[in-house]
């Protein structure tokens, strides 16, 4: 019943932007820390940004902090993740991921409980 979709990836150019979204189903969101991951053919899936249930603290890797924003809509059941000044390094299937907590979130893959299918970001000129 728990379910997790990734929508709004898809094709843009190197300085272009993107806005993720990652709707839940079968449970509360707002009671679950969310992350976003990505992983690039032939490479570990890494963690991107997290952000916690209340106040909504939230974190993010090093190679995307300043460019992209996560936050959390608990009326939608929906996270989303801003993607700015977007580069082809970015190029990477996105997933989000849901955990219970209550005030903190992680990057690490193994917190993580469920799991969306992901969505294909490419970033080409």
């Amino acid at each position: 019943q728990l379910q997790l979709v990734e929508s709004g990836g898809g094709l843009v150019q190197p300085g272009g932007s993107l806005r993720l979204s990652c709707a839940a189903s079968g449970f509360t969101l707002d009671y679950y820390a969310i992350g976003w991951f990505r992983q690039a053919p032939g490479k570990e899936r890494e963690g991107v940004s997290c952000i916690s249930v209340r106040p909504g603290n939230t974190d993010y890797a090093a190679s995307v902090k300043s460019r992209f924003g996560i936050s959390r809509d608990n009326a939608k059941n929906t996270v989303y993740l801003e993607m700015n000044s977007l580069k082809p390094e970015d190029t990477a299937a996105y997933y989000c991921a849901a955990v219970p907590s209550s005030s903190s979130c992680g990057l690490r893959t193994r917190e993580y409980y469920y799991w969306g299918q992901g969505t294909q970001v490419t970033v080409s000129s």
